[in-house]
C-alpha cells in the first residue's frame, strides 16, 4: 500500500451525542481519521472509550433517537456519506462497507436459514438471481473455513458453533465485496483457540481480497499483530495514533503508556506485577473543555484542567499521517526511553 494513496474511508470532525432524559450524553468528539485502501487500522480503548459509537455513526446504525450524529464529514468515495438519505445509505451497508458485529450468538437471525442471510445482500446490492446467490453464499462459506458449504446453507444459527457463527457473520460482511470491513470485537465472545482461528482467517482474507480492514479491540495484543496502524482512544475521542510497531515502542500518551503496562509479558518475565489504571472514564454529559484522562492521569497540571489538547504531531508528518498525540505533556524520551 503505498504511502500517499488516497484514503478509501476519510474521516473529519466527527461528534456524536445521545439525548437522554439526564441530558445529553456527547460520546463521540470531533474524531477524525483515514483508511487506506488495504490498510488495517486497529482502534483501541477501554469500555465507553467511543469505539463502536464512532464506527457505528459512519453509516447510520446508531437508533435516532436518541442518538444524533451532530456535525464531521465521513467520505468514501467522495461522497459523504452523512449528507445521503436512509435508502442510499442503507445501499452503502453491505455493498460498500461490511460490519462485523461483537456477538455471533445474537447478530444472526435464529428464523432464517444462514443461506438465506447471506444470500440477501446478494440479491438487494449485487442483482443476483436466487440461484446465482445460493452458488456464491456457498463460496463464502467455503471462503470462511465452513466445510459442507452448499449443505450448511440449509442450516439454522443454533446449529453452529459460536465460532462458526462468526464465520457466518464474515461471509455475510464480505458478500458484496465491500472496500471497507468493520469488525467491531468480533473475537469478543468467542474462546481463546476460537479466537486465534478468527483472527487468522481475516488475515487471510484481508491477503486474498486487499480489502481495507477497522478492526475494534480493547486487547492490544491481538493488534500487535494485525495492524498497520493504531488508534488509541478515550472519552469520545482520539488521545494518540500511530503505526503499530511506533505506537509501542514510542507511546507518548499517558493513556497509551497505562495501557501497554497492563499487558502480560509473552516471555513471564517483568520488573513488577501489571499495572491497573486507577479510576473510572468520564461520563460526557458536556462536550470536553479539558482533557478527559486528567483525574487519573500522573502527568496532569494546571493547563490539563482549562484545556482540551488538540492532536500534534510528534514526527514532524502532518496530524493523522504519522505519529500524533493530544497531550500537553511531552516525555523525556532522551532520559527514559519508551519506559
Amino acid at each position: 500500500m503505498p504511502d500517499g494513496a488516497t484514503p478509501v474511508l476519510d474521516v473529519r470532525g466527527l461528534k456524536t451525542v445521545f439525548r437522554t432524559r439526564g441530558g445529553e450524553v456527547h460520546a463521540v468528539n470531533s474524531v477524525s481519521f483515514h483508511l487506506k485502501p488495504g490498510e488495517l487500522l486497529g482502534v483501541v480503548g477501554e469500555s465507553g472509550s467511543g469505539k463502536s459509537v464512532t464506527m457505528m455513526s459512519l453509516i447510520g446504525l446508531l437508533p435516532s433517537p436518541p442518538a444524533e450524529v451532530r456535525a464531521g464529514q465521513v467520505l468514501l468515495g467522495g461522497r459523504d456519506l452523512l449528507k445521503i438519505d436512509a435508502s442510499e445509505l442503507r445501499d452503502v451497508r453491505g455493498a460498500k462497507i461490511g460490519f462485523v458485529f461483537q456477538d455471533p450468538m445474537t447478530s444472526l437471525n435464529p428464523v432464517f436459514t444462514v443461506g438465506s442471510q447471506i444470500m440477501e445482500p446478494l440479491t438487494r446490492h449485487m442483482g443476483l438471481t436466487k440461484a446465482q446467490a445460493r452458488d456464491r453464499a456457498a463460496e463464502l462459506l467455503a471462503l470462511v473455513g465452513i466445510p459442507d458449504a452448499q449443505k450448511r446453507l440449509k442450516d439454522y444459527p443454533h446449529q453452529f458453533s459460536g465460532g462458526m457463527r462468526q464465520r457466518v457473520m464474515i461471509a455475510i460482511a464480505l458478500a458484496c465485496d465491500p472496500d471497507v470491513l468493520i469488525a467491531d470485537e468480533p473475537t469478543t465472545a468467542l474462546d481463546v483457540t476460537i479466537q486465534a482461528q478468527i483472527i487468522e482467517l481475516v488475515k487471510d482474507l484481508r491477503q486474498k481480497l486487499g480489502m481495507a480492514i477497522v478492526w475494534i479491540t480493547h486487547d492490544l495484543g491481538v493488534i500487535a499483530g494485525i495492524a498497520d496502524r493504531v488508534m488509541v482512544m478515550y472519552g469520545g475521542q482520539v488521545v494518540e495514533q500511530a503505526p503499530v510497531r511506533q505506537l509501542f515502542s514510542d507511546p507518548r500518551h499517558p493513556y497509551t503508556r497505562a495501557l501497554l503496562k497492563t499487558i502480560p509479558s509473552l516471555t513471564g518475565e517483568r520488573e513488577a506485577r501489571l499495572q491497573a489504571i486507577e479510576g473510572q472514564p468520564p461520563i460526557l454529559t458536556a462536550e470536553p473543555t479539558a482533557c478527559p484522562f486528567r483525574a487519573r492521569c500522573a502527568h496532569a497540571y494546571d493547563r490539563c484542567e482549562t484545556e482540551n489538547p488538540q492532536r500534534r504531531a510528534v514526527d514532524g508528518l502532518a496530524v493523522g499521517q504519522g505519529h500524533d498525540v493530544a497531550c500537553h505533556w511531552t516525555p523525556d524520551v532522551s532520559a527514559e526511553g519508551a519506559a
